[in-house]
């Protein structure tokens, strides 16, 4: 038998399992359904969070871990929390600005109510 027609044993076929069903959301019961519960809480939970982290981080490396000169922080620990800080900064403040967009938007749907 030539070696192109028999089955090597790294070659079998793999075994065909059902997929399975990923639910990243916890099923909508029609009566906890609340419409203004968009993730504008998490977002600005969590924006938050950040923020504060950023701007700790920010405290932490002009006061204790050394100050910053003309060429940088004068530590390692230094350099370590700007960097937290310019990585925390931005998207803290991102993410808890659109937080607050939506809430405002959620507020002045409940005032108002929704126009069609």
């Amino acid at each position: 038998m030539p070696l192109a027609e028999s089955p090597q044993s790294m070659e079998k076929e793999p075994e065909k399992r059902p997929l399975r069903e990923i639910h990243l959301a916890p099923p909508e019961s029609e009566d906890s359904a609340d419409p203004f519960d968009d993730g504008t809480r998490q977002l600005l939970r969590a924006g938050s969070g950040t923020l504060l982290v950023g701007v700790l981080a920010a405290l932490l490396t002009i006061t204790v871990f050394g100050g910053i000169g003309t060429q940088g922080p004068h530590t390692s620990t230094g350099w370590m929390s700007l960097i937290v800080a310019l990585m925390c900064l931005p998207f803290g403040l991102i993410a808890f600005l659109l937080g607050a967009a939506k809430w405002l938007r959620n507020r002045h749907i409940q005032r108002h109510g929704a126009r069609r």
